[in-house]
């Protein structure tokens, strides 16, 4: 057998003494692992010499664990199979891969790419998490590219909200539904079965965290209605809820999961009883919220620390008291927003839930068997037991003793291939790139004759407005030109100094895969509308815009590329445009507070 040496230079072969398992499992070893193998799917693994933490509450052993291709087939006091590829463990933990719930993967996020964001997880040894943050446009994209580099696996939210409310105060409603009746809710599953979404992410809170008013909860009917839907359609629902009181509606709505803690104040005992007789589990999500995060030191005497101190502090007395009433608690982070890391943030979230009162063992399996079962995955994984994914984290340390182990990451299976360790190959191309391979573009981006909202690309246009808690209303439609059609824009701008509308053009499905347009010169367009409207390109190196002027006749535009200028931000400087890696095409205007705009386009081409 080949042994891979994973005890700090020891290596020896070595045979395991058989003992019978529970319930025949030994006798059953031959016809699980069958015979030696020569492809990835029957390739044995055995892990041996470990103590092992199951997450099933039993007490840490010392075994060994087989797996043959993705999935655990024996544990325990086990023969190592003939050929089967050992990696020896001893003076190791073994736990099955963390599980986090609750994360967004955002470019305004540290990392900011999709594969350092995959690498991150994969060093920390979280094998599964759910991402909170993508257009169902990009699941289809993002799920091809994850399966060819090494990554988590990733379970992708669709994001609902209420007109106004948080998580729809950005983006198009392409990305976050609007609802505010069962109707509406009953629509929103339907209009988004075709993506496959893997759970639903319900923004029911309108507390904006006591800095803002409460002007969008969704209502305890529509939140009841879309509960329904989505578990008849199969879906988990967890959603943004902070508040003790919204935290007592989501109960009786039926919600899976809290993806966040309460924190405006102490849970009352009513509120408790609710939440602990429906089921609802919690993932707190401590990490986003702890003050002074990363080793800051913040000012006790700053009223914006005082609150934070004060919010905290209750959601770590509620996490106590839920858990101690019987409340499943998960791990969730929501990593990717500010200060919250991804990978690390989901290790600090375990030393989070000690701090508030779980025992080290309780937190490792919030954080493994208790966020699968939330996700109804735990008969797939969670657990170290025979059947399950080989989904498997060796650790230098005893985390169920001290929580801070839980950093000493040793090597990490992932569908029983070692991924990070000793013996693991090296990380895919894929990994360390920042962005998949720009393709080419056809010159035709849209000529509005497709009645299903789609471009001539096959992508979805997105209506495009300001952001924020009051946002400019905006319908588009096709309207007759010709003996074609022409897309009209038309908006109701919001009362602020910022207010804009517009339509988006992604260049390729869900904006994941950028375009290159070298071979082309400039941007051409038929526009009908007075005053002036601006052009900008999304690129993976920054944005570029230029001005042009409309009539109310329609009017041939040319945008040269050579008209461009780079648009600097907080986020990033401005580049100079290359035609490299460009993502989507924005036409919109800004016109003052309240004022209406409409215009049409037709014809829009690269040539």
């Amino acid at each position: 057998m080949n042994v891979i040496d994973d005890s700090r230079g020891r290596s020896r072969k070595k045979r395991a003494r058989a003992k019978l398992l529970p319930g025949g499992l030994l006798a059953a070893l031959p016809l699980l692992l069958g015979a030696a193998a020569g492809s990835p799917a029957d390739e044995v693994t055995a892990i041996t010499g470990a103590t092992i933490f199951d997450a099933t509450g039993a007490a840490p052993h010392v075994g060994t664990v087989v797996i043959r291709g993705d999935r655990i087939v024996a544990v325990g006091q086990v023969t190592v199979p003939r050929g089967a590829r050992v990696i020896d463990a001893r003076g190791k933990a073994l736990l099955p891969g963390f599980f986090d719930v609750h994360t967004h993967w955002t470019p305004a996020g540290a990392p900011a790419t999709l594969p350092q964001i995959a690498t991150s997880y994969v060093r920390s040894g979280v094998t599964t998490v759910n991402d909170f943050h993508e257009q169902p446009e990009s699941y289809a994209p993002r799920r091809k590219w994850l399966a060819g580099i090494a990554a988590p696996h990733v379970n992708f939210a669709a994001r609902i909200s209420t007109p106004g409310g948080h998580g729809a105060d950005w983006g198009d409603q392409a990305t976050t539904i609007w609802i505010n009746t069962p109707e509406a809710a009953r629509a929103a599953i339907e209009r988004l079965k075709p993506y496959k979404p893997d759970l639903i992410k319900a923004f029911t809170d309108g507390w904006r965290y006591g800095a803002g008013p409460d002007n969008s909860s969704m209502d305890e009917g529509t939140l009841k209605a879309l509960v329904q839907a989505s578990h008849a359609a199969g879906l988990k629902v967890l959603t943004h809820t902070v508040t003790v009181d919204r935290g007592a509606i989501a109960a009786r709505a039926g919600i899976d999961g809290l993806g966040h803690g309460l924190q405006d104040r102490p849970i009352d005992p009513d509120s408790l009883k609710t939440i602990v007789q429906s089921g609802m589990a919690m993932a707190p999500t401590l990490a986003v919220y702890e003050p002074g995060k990363n080793g800051a030191s913040p000012d006790p005497s700053d009223p914006r620390v005082k609150s934070s101190l004060r919010k905290f502090g209750y959601a770590l007395g509620n996490v106590k008291a839920m858990h101690a009433a019987g409340v499943p608690i998960a791990l969730g982070t929501d990593a990717g927003m500010p200060g919250t890391p991804h990978g690390s943030s989901s290790l600090h979230e375990m030393e989070l839930l000690v701090r508030a009162g779980l025992t080290p063992a309780q937190a490792l399996i919030a954080g493994t068997a208790t966020s699968a079962k939330v996700m109804n995955l735990d008969a797939d994984r969670g657990t170290i037991q025979p059947g399950k994914r080989a989904d498997i984290v060796l650790i230098d340390g005893r985390p169920w003793e001290n929580i801070a182990d839980v950093r000493k990451i040793a090597s990490v299976l992932i569908d029983g291939r070692l991924v990070v360790g000793p013996g693991a190959p090296p990380l895919p191309a894929g990994n360390a790139a920042t962005r998949l391979p720009s393709a080419p573009v056809a010159p035709l981006i849209d000529d509005f004759e497709r009645a299903d909202r789609r471009t001539a690309l096959d992508t979805l246009r997105l209506e495009d407005t300001d952001g924020g808690i009051s946002r400019s209303v905006e319908i588009t439609q096709l309207v007759p030109r010709g003996t074609g059609h022409a897309l009209q824009v038309a908006a109701r701008l919001a009362i602020k100094q910022d207010a804009t509308a517009g339509v988006s053009f992604p260049l390729t499905r869900g904006s994941v895969r950028p375009v290159t347009v070298r071979r082309y010169r400039a941007l051409r367009f038929a526009l009908k509308g007075t005053g002036s409207y601006t052009v900008r390109f999304i690129g993976d190196g920054g944005e570029w815009s230029a001005a042009v002027q409309g009539t109310r006749d329609w009017t041939e535009q040319t945008v040269p590329f050579s008209a461009l200028q780079p648009v600097s931000s907080a986020r990033r400087r401005g580049a100079p445009w290359t035609g490299e890696a460009i993502y989507e095409v924005e036409i919109g205007a800004a016109r003052g507070p309240g004022e209406t705009l409409a215009f049409e386009l037709d014809d829009l081409r690269f040539q």
